[in-house]
This record gives structure tokens, C-alpha cells and sequence, in this order.
């Protein structure tokens, strides 16, 4: 039986599950996605001269901007929007929408220097929207690797 014939026979209830077998599927074309109110692994493992790339997975605007404070040292400072450091991220975030990532719009970052890489969604901070890069020097492994849920 193929699948289309399946899903006929067996109902609406099927056919409303079928679509969320996707989920966490992206089909490579993103590391990180983006739903409401999480990352998408909250945590990433990858080693030195890794590009990421975020993807807004969902509806709301999002950003990516790294906790200045928390960056290894010698590391360059990421935000959507390009900003500098978390100040000017921040101010143009709560100023005019400044770094927004919309819908189906993605982000990249290439992480150089090993260590731990904190960010956070500015507009959804206080629903706790953070994440972590987790940047590793590792002579047995050879791909990026997600972890988390």
C-alpha cells in the first residue's frame, strides 16, 4: 500500500500526526531553528571554523545575540543585525525592531575560537529563549553534531 492509500484509509487523525513526524527535520539546510519561545537544540556542538546558520522555524520575530560578558576570549561578538557588541544589539532591538529575524529569514555566525558561546533572543529573553554554542577542538570527531531537544 503506498502512502498516499494509507493515509486515506486510515482517517483525519493520521493525516494531522503525519505532518508532525517533520518536526526537527530541516532538512539540512539549518543548524538551529527558531520556534516560538526556544532554539532549536537549545545546545550545538561544533568545532573551530564552523559556520552556523539559525533559521526562524516559526511566526515571531526572533533574534540571535551573544552575552558579551560570556564570549571566550579572543572571540569575535555575533548578533543578527551585525551589531558590535550586546549594548548596541540591545538598544536597537528595544529601539526599532534593529537584528529581527523573520519568518523563513536566517542567521549565520563562523565559530573560530574553541569555547562556550552563550546567546539569547532579545524579544523572547524572559521566556528563557537562550542557547549555547558549544565550539570544540575534538581530533575523533569529524562533523558538526547537534545535541539537545
Amino acid at each position: 500500500m503506498d502512502r498516499r492509500a494509507f493515509l486515506a484509509s486510515a482517517g483525519p487523525l493520521t493525516v494531522a500526526l503525519s505532518g508532525c513526524l517533520a518536526i526537527g527535520q530541516n532538512g539540512g539546510d539549518y543548524d538551529v531553528g527558531m520556534s516560538d519561545s526556544r532554539f532549536l537544540p537549545a545546545e550545538y556542538r561544533v568545532q573551530p571554523g564552523t559556520t552556523v546558520i539559525w533559521k526562524n522555524t516559526s511566526a515571531r520575530a526572533h533574534t540571535v545575540t551573544a552575552y558579551d560578558a560570556s564570549l571566550p576570549d579572543g572571540a569575535s561578538y555575533f548578533a543578527s543585525g551585525d551589531y558590535g557588541n550586546e549594548d548596541a544589539a540591545r538598544k536597537a532591538w528595544f529601539e526599532s525592531g534593529g537584528g529581527a529575524i523573520y519568518s523563513g529569514e536566517t542567521y549565520a555566525h563562523t565559530f573560530e575560537i574553541p569555547g562556550t558561546y552563550p546567546y539569547v533572543c532579545l524579544p523572547h529573553e524572559s521566556d528563557g529563549m537562550d542557547g549555547v554554542i558549544l565550539v570544540e577542538a575534538s581530533a575523533d570527531s569529524t562533523a558538526a553534531s547537534g545535541t539537545g531537544t
